[in-house]
Protein backbone atom coordinates (compact mmCIF):
# COMPACT_ATOMS: atom_id res chain seq x y z
CA UNK A 1 0.00 0.00 0.00
CA UNK A 2 1.07 3.77 -0.57
CA UNK A 3 0.11 5.69 2.00
CA UNK A 4 -0.14 9.74 1.76
CA UNK A 5 -1.18 11.56 5.44
CA UNK A 6 -2.87 14.59 6.10
CA UNK A 7 -1.64 16.79 8.84
CA UNK A 8 -4.51 16.43 10.54
CA UNK A 9 -3.31 12.53 11.36
CA UNK A 10 -5.42 10.77 8.19
CA UNK A 11 -4.12 8.11 5.77
CA UNK A 12 -4.87 7.54 2.58
CA UNK A 13 -3.96 4.77 0.03
CA UNK A 14 -3.10 6.17 -3.26
CA UNK A 15 -3.34 4.25 -6.45
CA UNK A 16 -6.14 1.99 -5.15
CA UNK A 17 -9.58 1.90 -6.38
CA UNK A 18 -11.22 2.58 -4.37
CA UNK A 19 -8.82 4.19 -2.38
CA UNK A 20 -8.70 2.88 1.21
CA UNK A 21 -8.79 6.25 3.97
CA UNK A 22 -8.12 5.55 7.69
CA UNK A 23 -6.19 7.34 10.86
CA UNK A 24 -2.59 6.91 11.97
CA UNK A 25 -1.49 4.82 14.98
CA UNK A 26 -0.45 8.41 15.96
CA UNK A 27 -4.29 9.46 15.99
CA UNK A 28 -4.89 5.82 17.91
CA UNK A 29 -2.60 6.23 20.40
CA UNK A 30 -3.68 9.95 21.05
CA UNK A 31 -7.40 9.30 21.12
CA UNK A 32 -6.95 5.79 23.35
CA UNK A 33 -8.86 2.65 23.36
CA UNK A 34 -11.71 3.42 20.73
CA UNK A 35 -15.04 2.72 21.89
CA UNK A 36 -17.38 3.71 19.08
CA UNK A 37 -17.04 4.75 14.96
CA UNK A 38 -19.89 6.80 13.21
CA UNK A 39 -19.06 6.08 9.53
CA UNK A 40 -20.89 7.64 6.76
CA UNK A 41 -23.60 5.98 4.29
CA UNK A 42 -22.08 3.88 1.04
CA UNK A 43 -23.02 6.78 -1.26
CA UNK A 44 -22.43 9.62 0.54
CA UNK A 45 -19.98 12.17 -0.93
CA UNK A 46 -16.49 13.77 1.27
CA UNK A 47 -14.59 16.01 0.72
CA UNK A 48 -11.18 17.18 0.96
CA UNK A 49 -10.41 18.61 3.93
CA UNK A 50 -13.58 18.68 5.80
CA UNK A 51 -15.16 15.90 8.27
CA UNK A 52 -16.82 12.81 7.44
CA UNK A 53 -16.86 10.22 10.57
CA UNK A 54 -16.76 10.25 14.41
CA UNK A 55 -14.70 8.27 16.38
CA UNK A 56 -15.36 8.11 19.89
CA UNK A 57 -12.78 6.87 22.98
CA UNK A 58 -12.63 7.04 26.26
CA UNK A 59 -11.07 10.60 26.37
CA UNK A 60 -13.57 12.21 23.32
CA UNK A 61 -14.99 12.21 20.73
CA UNK A 62 -12.69 13.07 17.67
CA UNK A 63 -14.08 14.21 14.16
CA UNK A 64 -11.84 12.51 11.36
CA UNK A 65 -11.12 14.89 8.15
CA UNK A 66 -11.14 13.98 4.89
CA UNK A 67 -7.89 13.47 2.91
CA UNK A 68 -9.91 12.71 -0.62
CA UNK A 69 -12.80 14.09 -2.64
CA UNK A 70 -14.81 10.99 -3.82
CA UNK A 71 -18.13 9.12 -3.50
CA UNK A 72 -18.06 6.32 -0.46
CA UNK A 73 -18.46 3.22 -1.89
CA UNK A 74 -17.57 0.84 1.23
CA UNK A 75 -17.55 1.06 4.89
CA UNK A 76 -15.43 -0.98 7.27
CA UNK A 77 -18.47 -3.15 9.34
CA UNK A 78 -16.34 -4.47 11.28
CA UNK A 79 -15.39 -1.21 13.41
CA UNK A 80 -19.34 -1.93 14.38
CA UNK A 81 -18.72 -4.63 16.73
CA UNK A 82 -14.64 -4.03 17.12
CA UNK A 83 -14.33 -0.12 16.83
CA UNK A 84 -10.76 -1.26 18.91
CA UNK A 85 -9.46 -2.73 15.59
CA UNK A 86 -8.07 1.02 14.96
CA UNK A 87 -5.97 0.64 18.03
CA UNK A 88 -4.45 -3.00 17.47
CA UNK A 89 -3.35 -2.02 13.58
CA UNK A 90 -5.07 1.35 12.61
CA UNK A 91 -3.49 0.93 9.41
CA UNK A 92 -5.38 -2.22 8.66
CA UNK A 93 -8.63 -0.83 10.19
CA UNK A 94 -9.95 1.47 7.33
CA UNK A 95 -12.61 3.70 7.76
CA UNK A 96 -13.69 4.13 4.54
CA UNK A 97 -13.11 3.21 0.44
CA UNK A 98 -13.53 5.91 -1.77
CA UNK A 99 -14.35 6.27 -5.52
CA UNK A 100 -11.35 9.86 -5.86
CA UNK A 101 -12.47 12.66 -7.18
CA UNK A 102 -9.08 14.39 -5.81
CA UNK A 103 -6.72 14.51 -3.13
CA UNK A 104 -5.78 17.29 -0.16
CA UNK A 105 -3.67 19.38 -0.96
CA UNK A 106 -0.02 19.24 1.12
CA UNK A 107 -0.87 15.09 1.58
CA UNK A 108 2.09 13.78 2.93
CA UNK A 109 5.02 10.79 2.76
CA UNK A 110 5.33 8.62 5.37
CA UNK A 111 8.89 10.36 5.85
CA UNK A 112 7.17 13.88 6.03
CA UNK A 113 4.47 13.03 8.55
CA UNK A 114 7.02 11.67 10.99
CA UNK A 115 8.37 14.98 10.85
CA UNK A 116 5.01 16.57 11.71
CA UNK A 117 4.03 14.28 14.51
CA UNK A 118 3.13 15.87 17.99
Amino acid sequence: MNLKFSATHEWVAIGETPAAVGVTDFAAEQMGDVVFVELPEVGSKIFAGKPFANIESVKAVSEVFSPVTGLVVEVNSALADEPDLINRDAFSAYLVKVETEAYEDGLMTAEEYEKIKK
